[in-house]
């Protein structure tokens, strides 16, 4: 007999509000995974410990003291009750890829899937955001020449208009009262 297959909804805007940004890196803090995954921080942490090998530092990393307080207080990311006194680790696109590895449960490959995707999709909205900001540098750029023509342009209005102001002198038969 087969198994059910279970679908998994997570709405890709709460992925998205636990992705952060630390040392330059998009990162996802342990305790946020524990909880899409519907598991103990400390039971995933465990797990991780357990097959360190499998998540060099560029997959995951602990966060010092002072990032980690930065990120409480900028986003607020704990709610009352969850401090604890170690920091998460912090785990990047390729460290939850890994994650679903080590957590043997259905549930963690689905949600992993789930954030690999909102990760691919973050990358290519990343890249069409450059390539506006290329173009609109590019136009900035021929603008900008622009400017110096334009004002020339003024300029010359200006001195048409100041030659139209001054009265020009009478040319022509003159009496001798003067007009």
């Amino acid at each position: 007999m087969a198994k059910k297959q279970t679908k998994i909804s997570i709405p890709k805007e709460i992925i998205i509000s636990k992705i952060y940004e630390v040392r330059g890196i998009k990162v996802m803090l342990s305790h946020d995974l524990a909880e899409l995954y519907q598991v103990e921080t400390r039971r995933l942490n465990e797990q991780v410990k357990r097959n360190l090998g499998r998540f060099p530092e560029r997959y995951m990393f602990q966060l010092t003291i002072d990032e980690y307080q930065s990120l409480r207080s900028q986003n607020a990311i704990l709610k009352r009750g969850r401090h604890s006194k170690y920091a998460p680790y912090a785990f990047t696109e390729h460290g939850v890829l890994m994650l679903s590895s080590v957590l043997k449960s259905e549930r963690a490959e689905k949600v992993n899937l789930l954030i690999i995707d909102t990760f691919v999709e973050l990358n290519q909205m990343l890249l069409t955001h450059k390539d506006l900001l290329l173009k609109m540098e590019e136009l900035e750029k021929k603008v900008s020449n622009q400017d110096e023509k334009v004002m020339m342009i003024f300029n010359y209005l200006k001195q048409f208009i100041k030659e139209q102001e001054t009265p020009r002198k009478r040319i022509g038969f003159k009496t001798k009262g003067g007009k």
